[in-house]
């Protein structure tokens, strides 16, 4: 290995201030994380990084700090969208980023191996953490779908059986509390009823929450605009959104397939969307509805 090789010390340098920054990561995520095994957790996995960050150091006799922006990032991410979904999305980045650079498996044969094991090891870990709202998940899909594809429905039969968007609002509103409600209530007797490890309580909330969150944000573009057509043209993309947003999110976070996924929930939603058009027009011919 040649030290005063200026693209091998760089390949070097780079590695190790992405070993010591995501130790720093780990130790800050750690520092505000209540349950102690998932602290422990995270602060073995930061010790880890701490032990590879001395590898390289081995090899450039440098300390390099850590780049403070990616720790506080990452911090602020699993504050808000928690701890699993933002270790996996990191691992999965910073390795596409870490990927062996032929001068570095030119110089230290044993890096590939190394950062294999390193790789192997923290996706055991990470897989340890016991993270509340992954229990709830369930709770939490069955409020998200179910607002999607009874709203988007909903919505486009109302744009045309009634074409004011006031109105359409307010009978949205009225529609989603109940509906909320009633979700939730159903969610608390099922998994009463189910005897299973989940709080009934905590399940209802997670379901009513997440029902009445999607149906506020279906329902927006009519309360803004005076166009219920316009409106509702947004609410479907708001839809595409949360679909989006929400099975990238369950991909990260449980390790399962996102194109098929999403694509089965959009195929549901807007295809539930589509019927529901036909018939609010039907109906408002049949009827001959003016409003």
């Amino acid at each position: 290995m040649d030290p005063y090789d200026p693209h091998l010390m760089s390949a070097l340098l780079s590695s190790q201030r992405a070993e010591i920054t995501e130790h720093h990561i780990y130790l800050k995520i750690a520092s505000v994380t209540p349950d102690p095994k998932n602290r422990g957790v995270l602060e073995q996995i930061a010790a880890e990084e701490m032990d590879h960050y001395g590898v390289w150091k081995r090899y450039t006799r440098r300390e390099i700090a850590p780049d403070i922006i990616a720790v506080w990032f990452y911090y602020l991410m699993a504050r808000f969208l928690g701890i699993t979904f933002t270790l996996k999305l990191m691992e999965s980045i910073e390795k596409r980023a870490q990927a062996p650079d032929p001068l570095l498996r030119a110089a230290i044969p044993e890096i590939e191996a190394m950062l294999s094991r390193e790789e192997e090891h923290e996706k055991k870990l990470i897989a340890l953490i016991d993270e509340e709202r992954l229990r709830y998940m369930g709770s939490v899909v069955l409020g998200l779908n179910d607002a999607l594809v009874e709203f988007t429905g909903m919505l486009a039969g109302l744009t045309f059986a009634l074409q004011n968007s006031q109105i359409i609002a307010v009978a949205g509103l009225i529609t989603g509390v109940a509906a909320a409600l009633s979700m939730g209530s159903s969610e608390y007797l099922s998994q009463k009823s189910d005897g299973g490890t989940a709080d009934p309580k905590k399940a209802a909330i997670y379901t009513g929450f997440t029902y009445m969150v999607t149906v506020v944000l279906l329902i927006m573009p009519f309360l803004v605009l005076g166009s219920p057509y316009i409106a509702l043209v947004l609410t479907l993309l708001g839809a595409v959104a949360v679909i989006f947003f929400f099975t990238y999110y369950i991909g990260v976070a449980k390790d399962l397939p996102f194109r098929s996924r999403f694509v089965e929930m959009l195929a549901i939603s807007f295809g539930i969307a589509a019927i529901s058009f036909v018939i609010g027009l039907a109906i408002r011919l049949v009827l001959n509805v003016n409003v």
